[in-house]
C-alpha cells in the first residue's frame, strides 16, 4: 500500500494519468494555469487530457462562456464546468462510453504587482465515478496568502492536483478527502473558506458537516450557510450588505433569542444607510459552543442549524472565540457598510474583562480598537440579575471603575446602545433550563421556545426529546 501522505504533487498527477479510464479537460481563467501544467509534466498525460483552455483575456473568456459582470465568482465557475463538460461529452461520444469524464475549472485573481489585493479564486471539478454515471460537482473558494504571484500560482497548481486526486481516490470518506485536498498546503499558504459537493455519489453527505469540518480542522476560521443548508462563501454572501450579528449557543433557540434578534434588528434599521434590502442577519456558533464532553458533535451541530434554518436565519460557524476577532473579521467584509452586534448584558461584562486580552500587546485597548473600529455598533440586551433577580442592563453594568472611561467613550461616539422595547416577561428564559426540561420530559419547556421550534424538536426528536404518538409533521 502506498502511503498517500508521502506522495508528491507530481506522483499524484502521475497516478491520475496512469489510471486508464480517467479522462477530461482543463479550463483556467486568470492566474490558475499551473494545474494542467502539473499533469503534463508528470508524464503519461496523453491518455488523460483531452484539451486545456487558458483564457487570460476577458474577451476570450466572454467568447467561450458569455459576457459577465464579475469574472472571479461562483456563477462563472459553474458556467465553465457546465460548458466544458457538455462540450467534452458531445465531442467524444465513443470515449464517453469507456471513460470516466471530468472537467476541471478555476477562475482566479492572484496577487497584483503592487500587492494591494487579496489573492482568491473559485475552483471546481465535475466528474464521474462510474462509467456513464451522472456527474458530481465539487466547488470551493480559496484565499491565497503567499506574498508573491509565482508562489500563489504554485499553490493553485498543488490544489488542483489534490482536488482531482481526492475526488477519484478519497471521496468516500470525508476526513480522508479533506486531508488529501489540503495536502502540502499549510494554512499560511492557502485557506478554503467554502466547499460544497453535489451529485449522486454525495447524496448522503450534508454540506453543513463539511462546513463544520473546515473550521474544526483549521482549514478556515469561518464559513456559513443559508436557511436551506446551502453553503455560502462569506465575503460573497455579505457583499455590499450591512451585517447584524448575534452570537450564541442556541441550544435550543428560545423566545428570548428571537426577541433579542427582532428588537436588535428594529434598532439597527434606524441607523443611517441601513435598509431591509441591504441587511443580512447572521447568527453565529463558535466551536467552543459546539463542544459537548470535550468533543464536537456533528449531530448536535446539525440539530441547531436545522432549528435556526426553520426560523429563516443565515448561520455562521467560526473559530473566533473572542468577540473582537469575530467583529474584526466581519468588518473587513463589510467595508463601507455598517456592522451591528447584538449581545446579552453578561456577554458584555465578559467583553470588558481585561484577562481576555493578555495575549495582545495593546491589551483591552487594542481589542476594542479592532472590534469597534469603522462603522460598528453594539446593541445590549438586558437580563435578570442571577443573584438579586433585579434588572441588569447597560445602565448598571458592573465593570472595573478604571474601564468606565472606555464605556463612556463608546456611548458618546454611538458605538453602543441599550436595546429598547424588549419583552421583560421573557427574561427568565435560559437555554440550559429549557434543555434540562426537554431531557426530563417536562412539558413546560414548550412555553419558552417558538412554535416552529417546538414542532421541529418533537418531530426530529432533538436534544433528547422522546417522540409521542400524537405528534404531527411540522408545516
Amino acid at each position: 500500500m502506498i502511503d498517500e501522505r508521502r506522495l508528491t504533487t507530481e506522483e499524484k498527477a502521475l497516478k491520475v494519468n496512469l489510471t486508464r479510464n480517467i479522462y477530461g479537460c482543463f479550463a483556467e481563467i486568470g492566474a490558475g494555469q499551473e494545474v494542467a501544467a502539473n499533469f503534463f509534466k508528470a508524464g503519461g498525460s496523453s491518455g488523460t487530457i483531452a484539451y486545456t483552455h487558458s483564457a487570460y483575456d476577458m474577451k476570450v473568456s466572454d467568447s467561450l462562456y458569455g459576457e459577465a459582470e464579475r469574472y472571479v465568482c461562483e456563477e462563472r465557475l459553474e458556467t465553465m464546468l457546465a460548458t466544458e463538460y457538455a462540450k467534452l461529452k458531445k465531442s467524444l461520444p465513443a470515449k464517453y462510453q469507456e471513460s470516466r469524464f471530468f472537467a476541471f475549472a478555476n477562475t482566479v485573481e492572484s496577487l497584483n504587482y503592487h500587492k494591494t489585493n487579496q489573492g482568491h479564486g473559485w475552483v471546481g471539478l465535475r466528474f464521474q465515478l462510474g462509467l456513464e454515471h451522472e456527474p458530481n460537482d465539487v466547488i470551493l473558494h480559496v484565499k491565497m496568502h503567499d506574498n508573491s504571484h509565482k508562489a500563489q500560482q504554485e499553490a493553485l497548481g498543488i490544489l488542483g492536483v489534490n482536488l482531482i486526486h481526492a475526488c477519484y481516490f478519497h471521496c468516500k470518506n470525508l476526513g480522508d478527502f479533506l486531508s488529501s485536498l489540503v495536502h502540502r498546503l499549510p494554512r499560511d499558504r492557502m485557506e478554503i473558506d467554502m466547499l460544497r459537493v453535489s451529485g449522486p455519489d454525495f447524496e448522503d453527505l450534508d454540506n453543513r458537516i463539511i462546513a463544520l469540518n473546515l473550521v474544526k480542522r483549521g482549514i478556515t476560521d469561518a464559513t456559513m450557510f443559508d436557511l436551506s443548508g446551502h453553503v455560502l462563501q462569506p465575503a460573497t454572501a455579505l457583499y455590499k450588505k450591512n451585517i447584524l450579528l448575534m452570537r450564541g449557543r442556541f441550544r435550543p433557540v428560545t423566545k428570548v433569542h428571537i426577541d433579542m434578534l427582532e428588537r436588535g434588528k428594529e434598532q439597527f434599521l434606524l441607523e443611517e444607510g441601513v435598509t431591509e434590502e441591504k441587511l443580512r442577519v447572521v447568527v453565529e456558533l463558535t466551536l467552543k459552543d459546539l463542544t459537548a464532553d470535550g468533543k464536537i458533535s456533528d449531530k448536535d451541530f446539525v440539530d441547531r442549524a436545522e432549528l435556526l434554518g426553520t426560523l429563516g436565519y443565515t448561520v455562521m460557524i467560526s473559530n473566533y472565540l473572542k468577540h473582537y476577532k469575530m467583529v474584526d473579521y466581519l468588518s473587513s467584509i463589510a467595508r463601507g457598510y455598517r456592522l451591528g452586534a447584538i449581545v446579552g448584558i453578561y456577554n458584555l461584562q465578559a467583553i470588558f474583562d481585561e484577562r481576555y486580552y493578555e495575549n495582545l500587546p495593546g491589551g483591552i485597548l487594542e481589542a476594542f480598537g479592532r472590534g469597534f473600529g469603522r462603522k460598528v455598533k453594539m446593541f445590549v440586551y438586558p437580563a435578570n440579575n442571577v443573584e438579586t433577580g433585579e434588572l441588569y442592563h447597560l445602565g448598571n453594568l458592573e465593570i472595573q471603575s478604571k474601564l468606565r472611561g472606555i464605556l463612556q467613550y463608546m456611548k458618546d461616539n454611538d458605538k453602543i446602545d441599550a436595546i429598547k422595547d424588549y419583552n421583560e416577561k421573557l427574561l427568565h428564559i435560559l437555554s440550559d433550563d429549557v434543555l434540562s426540561k426537554i431531557k426530563a420530559d417536562a412539558s413546560m419547556w414548550e412555553d419558552d421556545v417558538p412554535m416552529e421550534v417546538v414542532k421541529a424538536i418533537k418531530f426530529y426528536e432533538l436534544f433528547g426529546y422522546t417522540k409521542k404518538d400524537e405528534v404531527n409533521v411540522p408545516h
